[in-house]
């Protein structure tokens, strides 16, 4: 199973940033897919998911009406799409997946996680 993370780089505030998770090795349509991120010297937070069907995005009140979630099942590939971006939203983000949404999310607990890809918000 593989989750394939990219799209990550420097941008400045106020700035946008799409992400891309490419899923290789599981039946795609079986899983929420979503994101985490984790700042230096920080817990690792959960940002975004969205249901299997496309139709439920879960957002953290942190990100919400700036960054959208969406997936393309027949790609096998989730989408993050970050706006107005500020220097707070630094972080290594992670592309999750997980056959539920709930406690798993909110405590870390995914079944599959993917590599990170960094996002860096200058000022």
């Amino acid at each position: 199973v593989q989750l394939q993370a990219s799209g990550g780089g420097l941008v400045q505030a106020g700035g946008s940033l799409r992400l891309s998770c490419r899923v290789a090795g599981l039946t795609f349509t079986e899983y929420v897919v979503g994101w985490f991120r984790q700042a230096p010297g920080k817990e690792r937070m959960f940002v975004a998911a969205i249901s299997k069907s496309g139709n439920f995005p879960y957002y953290a009140d942190s990100v919400k009406e700036r960054f959208t979630i969406s997936r393309d099942n027949a790609e096998n590939t989730a989408y993050l799409q970050m706006n107005s971006l500020e220097p707070e939203d630094s972080a290594v983000y992670y592309c999750a997946a997980d056959p539920q949404f709930g406690s798993t999310w909110y405590h870390k607990t995914v079944e599959v996680w993917g590599q990170g890809t960094q996002v860096t918000v200058s000022s």
